[in-house]
């Protein structure tokens, strides 16, 4: 089979100057045939190698149309062509790669990546297509998210988006509209202090100021488009966060909850977490 290694080899695969493509080939063959403890080795090595600082810096997400790459392994073997020598492992190839045997260490590596290239409005259909693809929740509720705050225009203009996918961007951009306007009469559970006197006091001024801070980010920056929920409820946070610290006067608003200060922060964060974290659901295939 040809996949003898030497001891400084077996070293430098552990390095930053491994051979990623050569590891690449070496997951696919060793996968196809089943010989584990190589496959998990080959694994670990790249984990080792793409969990590095920077290490995603020069890879590109897919292979260009241009690009030759050998031929994919049949039948058991990843969708997408494998690397060649000349052309390093892809984003999408990588990620496929770990999705496929189940690596969730390299993984999280990917997503990793995909996320930052979604903050940075790049390759999101395609980013789309991988979270589907894979079932990479995260990765697909915030390429739509991202798509869908951009406009209609930029939706027509993803000439690779099918007919489905189009639809739940769609579904999206009312269900998250529907959820914005209702959010400012839906403020998360509160968990009260030791020190709270009065829960039910406290509880109503917490909702006044999740109202009012609400209502302070659509005034503040007035640009931010209704379904943009995201968006909004991180500014919320901060907003919030900079008024529990001092930072910024609450305006009274603070003054009916003493005890529960910190207790409206970490409400605010973990309904911010679970709008980011079920973004996919909105996306749904009919509305």
């Amino acid at each position: 089979m040809g996949t003898s290694y030497r001891p400084h080899e077996l070293t430098l695969a552990m390095s930053t100057d491994a051979d990623c493509t050569q590891l690449v080939n070496l997951v696919r063959i060793t996968h196809k045939y089943q010989f584990r403890s190589i496959m998990t080795w080959a694994l670990s090595a790249l984990h080792h190698y793409y969990s590095r600082p920077g290490a995603f810096d020069d890879v590109l997400t897919t292979a260009t149309p241009t690009t030759p790459s050998a031929p994919t392994l049949p039948h058991t073997g990843p969708a997408t062509p494998g690397p060649s020598p000349s052309h390093p492992p892809t984003l999408v190839q990588i990620t496929e790669l770990a999705a496929l045997c189940e690596r969730a260490d390299l993984l999280e590596c990917a997503i990793a990546r995909w996320k930052r290239l979604i903050g940075e409005g790049r390759d999101l259909a395609l980013a789309i297509h991988t979270g589907e693809r894979f079932n990479l929740r995260p990765v697909t509720g915030l390429a739509y998210h991202a798509l869908m705050v951009r406009g209609r225009a930029h939706w027509d203009a993803e000439r690779t988006l099918t007919r489905a996918q189009r639809v739940r961007l769609l579904a999206g951009y009312y269900a998250l509209t529907k959820l914005w306007d209702a959010l400012p009469g839906q403020p998360p559970p509160l968990t009260h202090g030791a020190r709270c006197t009065s829960q039910q006091r406290c509880a109503k001024a917490f909702g006044t100021l999740w109202r009012m801070v609400l209502e302070t980010v659509t005034q503040v920056l007035p640009g931010l488009a209704r379904e943009d929920v995201l968006g909004k409820i991180m500014l919320a946070e901060s907003v919030m966060k900079a008024m529990v610290e001092r930072e910024i006067p609450s305006q009274g608003f603070l003054d009916g909850m003493p005890h529960c200060r910190e207790s409206a922060l970490v409400a605010t964060t973990m309904r911010m977490r679970e709008i980011k974290e079920s973004l996919a659901d909105y996306f749904a295939d009919d509305f």
